[in-house]
Formats: structure tokens, C-alpha cells, sequence
């Protein structure tokens, strides 16, 4: 098999013993033993691969091999002619000898390689809670916890209370709008129970004796009060103007009904006296002609009187159902807005009471700043470490060793009351 190899020139035996020797350890910058670091996912690697040909006394770079390579999620690295190597939870001697071993069993060679495995760089560390700057950070050798929290930033820094003063302006800011909405409310809900009862003032709700806003708010709801009975009483008073007006046409149809009804039986008696003097031969037939048509005239018009004066009185009937109607749907509505007026108290109130409680909290939540800061803080470190696949809490003090993948929780301890 071709391999890329590279031979230099024969040595003496005193060196090649030593070549012999050799093991390509891994390199902690901050002189860490090998043994006592375990490789794992994030790590990166600087590979180096080397062969002595002891036949020609030679030493052979597989540079196709050498390179740098970081540990995947699955814990391998992915060498070119080896393939994926098992890596996560190893030592780098135990690395360096599967690749001199593969190498070996793979190509068939006589002398096993040597594989110096190199750690390039650390997995991260991370670093949350009361520091500047959480996140992710690159670990360096003999870190303690007060190096990571220095790369965050250092602790937050901020004025006594001033995180708990902007949560009180914000909660102090809602109650305003609360407590305007509610008395807004209420002066409504007092409004509506008056039109319920017909009366013609509004009483300022007992909640508002003190409130600087409850007289114009009361006379705001009067004036719409005001406003939406004389809109009703015009719509009354047209429907009772309809009716009257239509009283009056029925009382003129029955009078024409009279007139009509005394000229027909006018007709009709002339018309008996006509066949009187027609069985005597005295009249001729075209005065009795004219006489009929007179009394299917009148008859006609009589008949027409009647259909119109049915018409205005089931007119009349419409306009006191209309008057009906338009009662009954103003208390309706009335009753459905005093409802959903007291529900909507009852919202306004909740948030009300959740907006007091948010702002006393920040106040006393300051005040517990304050003396922190006066006092020195109260800041407690936890280091969530890797055991096993299991993520442990460890308690730790700002010279505690932080290890490569460790997530440094820096927490800032406030009572709540």
C-alpha cells in the first residue's frame, strides 16, 4: 500500500534507542498530568503520527494522518484512513496507543507507530447567573471560580435597588392605570343602576368619596345618561306621535264612513221610488242606470274606507309593539351592561391587587439590595459538573478548580418575602 511517508537519513544507535522510547504524551499548557484529564465532546486535538522503520533505521511522518480534529457529539474523531476513533472519557495515552494499534493491525506494518496526541484547546466553560456577561467561555488551565466569573465581566454591577426601582415604577405605573379604569368603572356601574331605576342622578359610588376625579367622572356619566334618555324619549314620543296621528286618521275615515254610508242609503231610497215609477211606466231607464252607478260608486268608496282604516290600526298595533319592543331592549341592554361592567370590576380589581403586590415586593426586594450591597453581597457559586452522563450540583468558593465543561452558576442570595 502507498502511504505519504517521508524518510530521513539513518541515525545513530544511541538516538534510535531513544526514538525508540518515545511516547508522545499529551500536552497540558498548564503542565497537567495526562492521567488525570478525560477527553470529551468540544475537546480539539493536534495529531501527529510517526512511524520508525527499524529495517532502514528511518522515521516515517503520516502526515495524512497528523492534523488537528475536534471530539464530536458522538465522543470520536474522524482520522482519514483510520476512520471514527472512540475518544470521549479517554486519557491521550490511551488515544495514542488505539491509533499506533489500529495503524498497526490496519496496514500490516512491523513496527507499531507512535501517535503524539496533543490537546489544542479545552472544552468551554459557562458561566451564568450575577455576572456582567453570561455565556460561553474558553477554559485555561488551573481556572478557579474566580478567574471564570472575571471572564463574565465580573459580578453585575449595578446601584442598590436599581433593578427593583424600575419594577416598582413599572408596577406603579400599571396601579395608576388600574385604579383609573376602576373608578371609571365604577362611576359606570353607578350610572347604569340609576337608569335601571329611573332616577335622574347618579350617586358617587362610596369607593370614590375621596377620589379627586369622582365629580368629574360622575358628571361625564350624567351628561352620557343625559344624552341616551333623551335619544330613547324622542324614539318613544315618535312612536307615540305615529299613533296619535293615526287615531286621527281613523276617527276621519269613520266620519267619511258616516257620509259615505248616509248618501248611499240616499241612493238606495231613490232607487226604491224609481221602481215605483217604473212599474207605473214613469221614468225612463237611463235615470235608473245612473242611479245604480251612483250606489256602486258609493259602495266602492265605502269599501276602500274600510281597508284604510284597517291598515291604520294594524299600524297602530306595530307602532305600541315597536313602543314594547324598544323598552324591552333598553332594559336588556342595560341589565347586559351593568353585567359585563361588574365583570370587568372584577378583572380590573385582580390586576389591581396583583400590581400592589408586584410593587411592594420591589420596594422591600430594594431594600434587601440595598443592605446587600452595604454589607458586602451574598453571592454563592455552583458548579454543574458532568459525573457519569449525570449533570451534579457541587458547592464551590471562588478558589474552587474549575474543569473543562463545567457550567459555573453564580447566584445571588435574596430573601423573598
Amino acid at each position: 500500500m502507498k502511504t505519504c511517508s517521508t524518510a530521513i537519513a539513518p541515525i545513530s544507535l544511541r538516538m534510535r534507542r531513544s526514538l525508540l522510547g518515545i511516547t508522545f504524551a499529551l500536552v497540558l499548557a498548564g503542565g497537567a498530568s495526562a492521567e488525570d484529564y478525560r477527553l470529551d465532546v468540544l475537546d480539539k486535538l493536534r495529531i501527529r503520527v510517526v512511524e520508525w522503520q527499524t529495517a532502514e533505521g528511518t522515521v516515517r511522518d503520516w502526515s495524512a494522518v497528523s492534523g488537528d480534529y475536534s471530539v464530536g457529539a458522538s465522543g470520536e474523531i474522524s482520522l482519514p484512513l483510520i476512520g471514527d476513533l472512540p475518544v470521549s472519557g479517554k486519557t491521550a495515552a490511551e488515544v495514542s496507543a488505539d491509533i499506533g494499534l489500529r495503524m498497526q493491525t490496519l496496514f500490516g506494518l512491523r513496527d507499531r507507530p507512535t501517535a503524539s496526541v496533543e490537546l489544542a484547546q479545552y472544552r468551554p466553560i459557562y458561566i451564568a447567573g450575577e455576572v456582567q456577561t453570561p455565556g460561553e467561555y474558553p477554559f485555561s488551565p488551573n481556572m478557579t471560580v474566580l478567574k471564570a466569573v472575571s471572564l463574565g465581566g465580573g459580578l453585575r454591577r449595578a446601584d442598590p435597588g436599581q433593578r427593583f426601582a424600575r419594577d416598582f415604577i413599572r408596577a406603579d405605573g400599571d396601579s395608576s392605570v388600574l385604579v383609573a379604569e376602576r373608578n371609571r368603572l365604577l362611576v359606570r356601574r353607578a350610572r347604569l343602576q340609576a337608569e335601571i331605576a329611573e332616577k335622574a342622578d347618579i350617586a358617587i359610588p362610596a369607593e370614590l368619596k375621596e377620589a379627586p376625579d369622582a365629580v368629574e367622572l360622575v358628571d361625564s356619566e350624567k351628561a352620557l345618561m343625559v344624552s341616551r334618555d333623551k335619544r330613547q324619549k324622542l324614539q318613544l314620543e315618535a312612536l307615540t306621535d305615529l299613533k296619535g296621528l293615526l287615531q286621527k286618521e281613523i276617527a276621519s275615515l269613520d266620519k267619511k264612513t258616516e257620509t259615505q254610508t248616509r248618501q248611499l242609503q240616499l241612493v238606495d231610497e231613490d232607487l226604491k221610488k224609481m221602481d215605483t215609477l217604473a212599474d207605473k211606466g214613469l221614468v225612463i231607464s237611463s235615470r235608473r242606470l245612473s242611479l245604480e252607478q251612483r250606489a256602486a260608486d258609493l259602495q266602492a268608496a265605502l269599501l276602500d274606507i274600510d281597508t284604510t282604516s284597517l291598515k291604520a290600526k294594524q299600524d297602530i298595533n306595530k307602532a305600541g309593539q315597536d313602543e314594547t319592543n324598544l323598552k324591552n331592549d333598553w332594559d336588556a341592554a342595560l341589565a347586559q351592561e351593568l353585567q359585563n361592567t361588574e365583570s370587568e370590576l372584577d378583572t380590573a380589581a385582580l390586576k389591581l391587587s396583583t400590581s400592589r403586590s408586584l410593587m411592594s415586593e420591589a420596594l422591600s426586594q430594594s431594600a434587601e439590595e440595598a443592605t446587600r450591597k452595604d454589607n458586602g453581597g451574598n453571592i454563592s457559586y455552583v458548579i454543574v459538573r458532568d459525573k457519569q452522563g449525570k449533570a451534579t450540583e457541587l458547592p464551590a468558593t471562588e478558589t474552587t478548580q474549575v474543569l473543562p465543561g463545567d457550567v459555573i452558576k453564580v447566584q445571588l442570595a435574596v430573601a423573598m418575602r
